[in-house]
């Protein structure tokens, strides 16, 4: 017994250092919590997750808008509790509608996002959000209390460390951007935002009313879903007047100057961006993939889910328990890649043949994969088609095999060139912001620009206003054409 209690104590000990060692003073409370990231670890993280979200999003083309979000964002971060840091600001290339950050200073928004802020004080105040959250830590806190826990870090997928990398799921960092801050972390980033954005003098109100209108894109009955940004940004209660509130003390503070909300500068810069699914990128018609851009198209097994990411098109079944991830390569042959697949995953491999696709060389492959939990069927096809290798991985378990084995070699079966130009010259719709020429009310100064009577009201809280709004001449009011 004496044993047992003196190891107990031991380890107790122990524990009690570890605890000691892992916490660290919170930069804006100034008191101590859990922390298993240095600040080193906490940058050396960030810079491996953005990695990951840009492979998972990709960085939307329009360096001047890039320009115009990082000068905004780097001005907001020498004011924070956490200046030294080196932030990076970036704008995705993704039509969700979401904001977010991730540990050592990476602040993301989407151009989805974008189109639903109407001025540049909307705009700092969600920046100024996203840097609360690292300057309080939220995320690394999380993932600290994670890591404790023993839960991981994955998205859920039962493949080994090795064969998500190589099949493009390192999710590592990208899950990070998937836990769910607590209301009281949303509440003090809110509070955070109101202080970072009023000291540069813009209108915190107007952050409000930027999540007036993400409220308003869910419906009350339930029929759509919430905007992403709530998926991961909880609502506190109260949020509006609590920002509200806020937004009065710094006012109050830093009296003596006026607080802007640069509403004019703000839209010239988001005029043309592209709104929605970007059809270049690949769209799905029915049950068909199209890539107009790469000029291919290739079956997607009937009920599946689509996820098309600049890195992979990832189709999930029903049921959740088989996926097909399709990626690409360049440079080499259909048999190169596969044997380096074989290698890099550790492939247990059962059928190994050569055969050919729709006219093109491809190498059929059919292997076990060793995971951290259990084995995976996999099979493979890799086809050449030009200088570039097109890639199939089914995945499942093998006791599923047989089931999707068929769902599997279709839609890779399928896969060909893509002729048809109605498929190939397609584009995205932009958003354009045009000038009103007499003073009018929002629903008629809609209608006459030939907006639908079933989209007024998603026109009218895109550009954050209600449909008897009284629109001044010479107002600017967002489209997408």
């Amino acid at each position: 017994m004496n044993t047992f209690y003196r190891l107990g104590a031991v380890i107790a000990a122990l524990l009690l250092i570890a605890w000691i060692i892992s916490c660290a003073v919170n930069p804006v409370t100034g008191k101590r919590q859990l922390m298993l990231l240095s600040e080193s670890d906490e940058i050396a993280l960030g810079q491996q997750t953005d990695q990951q979200v840009i492979a998972t999003y990709g960085i939307y083309e329009d360096a001047e808008l890039n320009a115009y979000l990082n000068d905004i964002g780097q001005r907001m971060g020498k004011i924070t509790h956490r200046p030294n840091l080196p932030y990076q600001f970036k704008v995705l290339d993704t039509p969700v509608i979401n904001a977010f950050a991730v540990p050592g200073g990476y602040i993301y928004l989407t151009r989805g996002i974008l189109a639903y802020l109407n001025d540049e004080a909307e705009m700092a105040g969600v920046i100024g959000h996203e840097l609360g959250h690292v300057a309080a830590r939220h995320t690394a806190v999380e993932y600290s209390k994670s890591q404790l826990a023993s839960l991981g870090l994955g998205v859920g997928m039962i493949l080994s460390e090795d064969f998500r990398k190589y099949a493009g799921l390192a999710q590592f960092g990208v899950s990070m951007l998937f836990l769910k801050f607590s209301r009281d972390n949303e509440r003090q980033a809110d509070d955070l935002g109101v202080e970072y954005s009023s000291k540069l003098y813009y209108d915190a109100n107007c952050m409000a009313t930027f999540f007036e209108t993400l409220e308003r894109l869910s419906p009350a009955d339930g029929s759509a879903a919430l905007p992403e940004w709530f998926s991961t940004h909880p609502n506190p209660v109260d949020r509006l007047g609590a920002v509200r509130r806020k937004s009065a003390e710094w006012q109050t503070k830093l009296g003596g100057n006026a607080f802007v909300n640069k509403r004019k500068e703000y839209l010239s810069q988001v005029d043309g961006v592209v709104f929605g699914d970007d059809p270049r990128q690949g769209y799905v018609d029915g049950n068909t993939f199209y890539h107009p851009t790469l000029k291919f198209s290739f079956a997607i097994p009937s009920g599946w889910t689509v996820n098309n990411t600049p890195a992979q098109v990832q189709m999930v079944a029903p049921k959740e328990d088989a996926a097909l991830l399709f990626s690409l390569v360049s440079g080499t042959t259909a048999r190169e890649v596969a044997g380096k697949f074989v290698s890099e995953a550790s492939a247990s491999v059962q059928r190994n043949e050569a055969t050919t696709i729709n006219g093109m060389a491809a190498q059929r492959l059919l292997s076990r994969v060793v995971t951290e939990q259990d084995t995976m069927a996999v099979l493979s096809h890799f086809i050449q088609k030009g200088s570039d290798v097109y890639i199939f991985h089914g995945l499942s378990s093998p006791s599923g095999y047989a089931a999707y084995a068929n769902a599997f070699t279709g839609s890779a079966g399928q896969f060909k060139s893509l002729t048809d130009a109605k498929r190939i010259n397609v584009t995205p719709k932009y958003l354009k912001v045009n000038t009103s020429k007499t003073a009018t009310n929002l629903s008629a100064l809609l209608s006459t620009q030939g907006v639908s009577r079933e989209e007024l009201e998603t026109y009218a809280i895109m550009n954050g206003m209600k449909l008897n709004d009284s629109v001044p001449a010479g107002a600017l009011i967002k489209f997408v054409k």
